[in-house]
């Protein structure tokens, strides 16, 4: 895997597999030779644009089986992959293109038309579309696959070189471009795959958004193997179950709020998940109590992840022969390495069970981040070392727990409160489906915590129930001063709840009492 590039990952798949399937998604399954035919003809007709290899081509819709067949097209011939975020909006595509030099970019249609005046704006001087009705200025998807050929010669590119740019969410400032080699992107999806013991009998099925490095890296861990990849559009709860049962999926990945929203669902025990052997979460820190509550309920064990987009996906995870140590990340994948520091002095190493900045190193790591040589000065240290900006602690085997993000903490009358550490307890109340914590200004405190709870199906909880439930296993100092009640919480596209939006919440229910 060392050597191996993005663009030899479906024909080697194609020549081992064939007839296999490869793809479900909806209605529609691909077997292996089908996915590879159709990406070379996405290739063809790439080069044909004139895309040459160490180009940029960005890739902009939601889920599909389109979004696999180009992101394994632009790979073909050698170009960057620049998949991005469907949330965005066009100024924010705008910064994206313009900043990594897109020639190239793949969307829908309706997310086309307010970027067209890119192509005079910019480098970028072709929009591709999926589905029906390509609008004037852009070519259509199905034309490239109608008009292109099956047969495409990959182009030689060294698995060192740069092949895929993932933009990082932006919440400190502009987005960066933290630049992965094919070995970060191949490397950590077989490795990915050797911590969860997958194998190509496996069906795997998922809802995180194939932009998302997590995503992708369940994405190209399939392809290599050989595994069944179903892939859903967007997430639902009840689909994701029905899904479970349809296709007897053996492992699940998701976010926590995803397996949240899966036990919290009201008619949860009519669904069959006995076919699940594995359910892997990463993105945010998972409760134990739900860890257990799944355990109990659907048999399969909860494993958890950690990772970075600098990182190509996750770098620290459960073994599944191993010990299930619930409440860790789990521990160092192959290939990688992880240290606790002093937030303060990065060369100070921390004893075993001090919490302290989370440092990586390894073959995972990023290239730096796309034409941001002072943003990769701070990021990655002279020696290789990666700052991750999460806090964290080791124990004596290994094991690495996640305490929250550094600029999560909360520091209320000189105290370090983290909120993740509050939503796992809060998540251990009967009546809790999911949680997020965040800061509030408060004149006299300078900050507190304030709690923000999803109650499940019929069960009731008041917000000094909730408050209860924390002083019984929290310091006082730790107990949310406020707790409200609210029917969701606002997420990221992954799922991952938006802890920095979690004010919108106090806002809208404060307009809606006028």
């Amino acid at each position: 895997m060392l050597n191996k590039t993005i663009g030899q990952i479906l024909p080697e798949a194609a020549a081992s597999f064939a007839d296999k399937t490869a793809l479900i998604f909806g209605e529609r399954t691909f077997s292996f030779i089908e996915l590879d035919a159709l990406s070379s003809r996405i290739a063809n007709g790439l080069t044909a644009m004139g895309i040459e290899p160490g180009d940029r081509v960005t890739l902009y819709a939601q889920n599909g089986w389109e979004w696999v067949v180009a992101y394994y097209g632009i790979a073909k011939t050698g170009a960057v992959l620049n998949p991005i975020n469907v949330m965005l909006t066009p100024d924010e595509v705008g910064y994206v293109v313009k900043d990594c030099g897109a020639k190239a970019l793949f969307t829908t249609a309706d997310r086309a038309a307010p970027i067209l005046d890119l192509k005079d704006e910019t480098d970028l001087a072709e929009i591709v579309t999926f589905g029906d009705g390509a609008p004037d200025g852009a070519v259509a998807f199905d034309d490239l696959v109608a008009n292109g050929s099956d047969a495409f010669d990959i182009a030689s590119v060294e698995a060192t070189s740069l092949g895929k740019i993932c933009y990082t969410s932006g919440t400190t400032g502009f987005p960066k471009g933290a630049m992965l080699s094919h070995r970060n992107v191949v490397l950590n999806a077989a490795m990915t795959a050797a911590m969860n013991m997958r194998v190509a009998d496996d069906v795997q099925l998922t809802a995180l958004p194939c932009a998302h490095v997590y995503g992708a890296a369940i994405m190209n861990l399939c392809m290599l193997l050989g595994s069944t990849f179903v892939l859903m559009e967007r997430f639902d709860a009840g689909e994701m179950m029905d899904a479970v049962q349809i296709h007897k999926a053996t492992i699940t990945d998701g976010v926590p709020t995803m397996y949240f929203y899966m036990l919290a669902h009201p008619e949860f025990d009519k669904f069959d998940l006995s076919s699940i052997t594995r359910a892997v979460v990463g993105g945010q820190t998972m409760p134990v109590a739900k860890s257990e509550e799944w355990t109990e309920k659907v048999g399969s064990p909860m494993l958890e992840l950690w990772g970075m987009t600098e990182l190509a996906g996750p770098g620290i995870m459960q073994h599944s022969y191993g010990e299930n140590r619930l409440g860790a990340a789990g521990i160092e994948m192959p290939y990688f390495r992880a240290k606790i520091v002093d937030p303060e002095d990065v060369s100070r190493e921390l004893p075993i069970g001090e919490v302290g900045e989370l440092m990586v190193s390894g073959s995972f790591v990023m290239m730096g981040y796309f034409g941001n040589e002072e943003a990769t000065k701070e990021a990655i240290e002279p020696d290789g070392w990666l700052h991750s900006g999460d806090l964290a602690k080791m124990d004596d085997e290994g094991y690495i727990f996640m305490v929250d993000r550094k600029k999560d903490m909360i520091l209320t009358a000189g105290y370090n409160i983290y909120p993740a550490e509050i939503e796992r307890v809060i998540s251990g109340h009967p009546a809790v489906a999911m949680v997020g914590v965040g800061a509030k200004a408060d004149a006299e405190k300078g900050e507190i915590a304030k709690a923000y709870v999803v109650l499940k199906p019929d069960e009731q909880a008041l917000p000094e129930d909730i408050q209860k439930h924390c002083r019984d296993h929290l310091a006082a100092y730790k107990v949310p001063r406020e707790v409200q009640i609210v029917p969701d919480l606002p997420t990221t596209s992954t799922g991952k709840i938006l802890r920095r939006e979690l004010h919108t919440l106090e806002e809208s229910d404060a307009a809606a009492a006028e």
